[in-house]
């Protein structure tokens, strides 16, 4: 008997068979096992997750002797003829070689005739993408409303590639990537059921270079147990895929971590003898660093996806977190430059060496060990050649560095002028330093004064902007001058003569509509003459914003009392009152005194009566626009929809 491979073997016939897409299988299982079938079905995902495979089970669950059901039996006949793919009511089209519009008609065309043998004739469009754009339209109207004997399960990787009119007419489910966990799990089972010695970590090296393909993990499987003679072993596969020892990163790693360069040069020798790609390494060590940081933060949600989380959770308590930050940005940066050195091997080393050079200051407690003195000379400067020394020669010997002298007090009307830069010099004699010493202290003393700014010159001066509003609630008014701000927006007026507020803008950011309570009762009385006045006194700004949340609840003689709404209490003072108290006082043309008390307004007040009144003004256009026959019309034709948000009054 000729040889099966592995991936065709192993190629799950029910539903309990398949590995992973729970999501996907727990749906069907209950379409099925409750009668709701769709007439359509479309499953995406990249190569190897099993859409094929799910869409051939569902065909055996629809056309099974024993009836519909989630778990076909698998031994009748319709059922073994699926499985050798020579069922004749399961029509498989590979679109990828039939994407002419002709070939698409001629399936079609046997639609209409019932099935020979099985319960439904089932259509399997494998690469449905491919089809051409006329092919799609051929398909529409059989896809929607297909005879009832017929179902359709189209397979893609590609969903993007689908016109929205296919995708509406399908119920569209999306398998996932298999994880290598999964798949090593999978692999365990496979191979012991073979019979075949491996090793887990060749299975860890097989689950990542499947990304994501169970079937591409069975091929590699296969091209392992051919490539080890009958085993699956780490070398050989890592042999056969040309992929890095993880264990020499981590190396790597251990010997920065240790600060030991002797360690680090030969990790590198170690890792020249495979022939690897540099940047590839790079790129593994950026990988690892990533995980590590992520168990520093959050030591559980590090993934076992290469079989060394406890490598990483080790790591990430011997390395501190900022050597870890330090070591993944000099890596990225390593890689950017990795294409301008003499050759990748010494741009590898490089990168590693800043990383052992230049890494931060350590910690206490640290378990790492200090760097060796690397033994570079100091460079000393000859007097002989530095006029600026004096006649007073150096010593041979290192002279201690002067502390330097710090002037607590200067002139009074000493200028300020700018330090000149100039070239570092031989240590100056003694007796030179003294003698500065002795100048500095010779100025006379005066009184400390603030330090003069520096001016830097500018070619041309720049145009000043103009002022930008503040936000009120940052703002101390000043007796004589308003505040800043843009306020004059307040005393804009509506058809009935009625000033509203409006936002209070804000240089930065802008800020929030006050809120505006709803009134207890309708303005009656005094009330509605505040509500009649209040517009006349020609108020803006914050004097505005107070006066519209007031109502005037009393008159006695020349002492009106009114009630201001607490949510704008943060505005009140007595600049504020007192601005109001003229307004009226010029209005009225007698002198009278006003009396604010901070308390919640029992009847309505300008604030909200503006607000009612522009509430009813968006609802009459709402209500225009939802009872125009030109947007009727639209939206019984081509199904538009409005936009409450974007309706605003012609007047606003």
């Amino acid at each position: 008997m000729s040889y099966q491979v592995l991936a065709r073997k192993w190629r799950p016939r029910s539903f309990r068979e398949m590995v992973g897409q729970t999501h996907v299988l727990k749906a069907l299982i209950n379409a099925l096992d409750n009668q709701r079938l769709h007439h359509a079905y479309l499953f995406t995902g990249t190569r190897g997750v099993g859409k094929t495979t799910i869409a051939r089970i569902l065909a055996k669950c629809l056309n099974c002797e024993t009836g519909i059901s989630s778990t076909p039996c698998g031994q009748c006949s319709v059922c073994r003829e699926i499985d050798e793919g020579r069922f004749v009511d399961l029509i498989e089209v590979d679109a990828a070689s039939r994407t002419k519009v002709e070939d698409t008609r001629e399936l079609l065309d046997n639609v209409q005739y019932a099935p020979s043998r099985g319960r439904y004739k089932v259509y399997l469009i494998d690469e449905v993408h491919m089809l051409s754009t006329h092919s799609f339209n051929a398909l529409l109207k059989t896809l929607e409303e297909p005879p009832p004997h017929v179902k359709f399960l189209l397979a893609t990787t590609d969903p993007q590639k689908l016109p929205v009119t296919i995708l509406s007419r399908c119920l569209q489910f999306s398998l996932k990537n298999m994880p290598p966990e999964r798949v090593v799990e999978h692999l365990t089972h496979v191979l012991g059921a073979e019979n075949v010695p491996f090793e887990t970590d060749a299975l860890w090296l097989l689950g990542r270079a499947a990304d994501g393909s169970m079937r591409d993990a069975m091929s590699l499987t296969d091209q392992a147990i051919a490539f080890g003679e009958g085993k699956v072993l780490a070398a050989d596969v890592r042999a056969m895929l040309g992929t890095l020892d993880h264990g020499q990163v981590y190396g790597v790693l251990h010997a920065l971590l240790q600060g030991d360069a002797r360690a680090l040069l030969e990790a590198v020798r170690h890792l020249a003898e495979q022939g690897p790609d540099w940047n590839g390494v790079l790129s593994e060590m950026l990988n690892v660093l990533h995980r590590v940081a992520i168990a520093q933060v959050l030591p559980d949600a590090v993934d076992n996806g290469q079989g060394d989380r406890e490598r990483v959770l080790a790591l990430a308590e011997a390395l501190p977190g900022e050597d870890v930050q330090f070591y993944y940005q000099m890596g990225l940066i390593g890689r950017r430059d990795l294409p301008l050195a003499p050759d990748p091997r010494s741009g590898f080393e490089m990168v590693l060496l800043r990383m052992l050079a230049f890494r931060p200051a350590d910690a206490e407690g640290t378990p790492r060990v200090q760097l060796k003195d690397p033994g570079i000379s100091q460079a000393t400067a000859d007097p002989r050649s530095n006029p600026v020394a004096g006649a007073a020669p150096l010593a041979p010997t290192a002279i201690p560095a002067p502390q330097p002298v710090v002037v607590d007090r200067v002139p009074a009307s000493a200028p300020v002028v700018s330090a000149p830069i100039v070239a570092p010099v031989a240590e100056p004699a003694p007796a030179a330093v003294e003698a500065s010493v002795a100048q500095v202290e010779a100025l006379p003393v005066a009184e400390p004064v603030a330090p003069a700014p520096v001016v830097e010159p500018v070619a041309e001066p720049e145009p000043e902007p103009e002022p930008e509003p503040s936000s009120p609630a940052i703002v101390e008014a000043d007796d004589d001058e308003p505040p800043p701000g843009d306020y004059d927006d307040y005393c804009a007026s509506d058809a009935d003569g009625m000033a509203y507020l409006d936002d209070f803008a804000s240089a930065e950011e802008p800020a929030a509509e006050p809120d505006v309570m709803p009134a207890a009762q309708p303005a009656t009385g005094l009330a509605a003459e505040w509500l009649d006045l209040f517009p006349r006194l020609g108020l803006s700004g914050m004097t505005g914003n107070i006066g519209a949340n007031c109502t005037l609840v009393s008159v006695e003689d020349d002492v009106w009392r009114l009630h201001l709404d607490p949510a704008q209490s943060a505005l009140f003072n007595a600049t504020q009152q007192r601005r109001l108290n003229d307004a009226l006082n010029q209005h009225l043309g007698r002198t009278l005194k006003l009396d604010v008390e901070v308390r919640r307004p029992e009847q309505e007040t300008p604030a909200q009566a503006a607000a009612r009144k522009r509430a009813a003004r968006q609802q009459q256009a709402v209500d225009a626009i939802a009872s125009d026959p030109l947007v009727l019309k639209m939206i019984e034709l081509f199904g538009a929809q409005v936009r409450a948000d974007t309706i605003e009054p012609l007047d606003r």
